[in-house]
């Protein structure tokens, strides 16, 4: 089975890259990407056996690893985003928070959860 691999690698990469290249116009993302795809390829194939078109399989495989790896550095940048804005926030005078003290929001949020308009099966739930 790595023969097959090896030889839709030798068929394929330039096509495959091409391809997603045009699509996600970053080519550096689309080589990367295509690279995952004959990885999975390497482990998939021998189990799995070779599909029927593999430069389909590889091209839609290594268009789902780019769409990941988009996905995470958006969520890796929301949370640095989030960590300089703590980062940004003043350091109040004392570092130790009064643990007998609930801050209004918080206290505000479980007075709500547990209010008595709200069903039991409800206030249950939001536990």
């Amino acid at each position: 089975m790595t023969q097959a691999v090896e030889r839709a690698f030798r068929e394929e990469w330039g096509r495959a890259v091409a391809a997603l290249t045009h699509a996600l116009r970053d080519l550096d993302l689309a080589e990367d990407a295509v690279q995952e795809a004959f990885a999975v390829a390497l482990e998939r194939w021998p189990r799995d056996g070779v599909p029927a078109h593999p430069r389909a399989w590889i091209v839609a495989t290594a268009r789902n690893k780019a769409i990941d790896r988009l996905r995470r550095e958006r969520v890796l940048a929301g949370k640095r985003e989030a960590l300089a804005r703590l980062a940004s926030l003043p350091a109040g005078e004392h570092e130790e928070e009064d643990v007998s003290s609930i801050p209004d929001e918080r206290l505000a949020l479980i007075f709500t959860c547990c209010h008595p308009a709200l069903g039991s099966r409800r206030r249950s739930r939001s536990r």
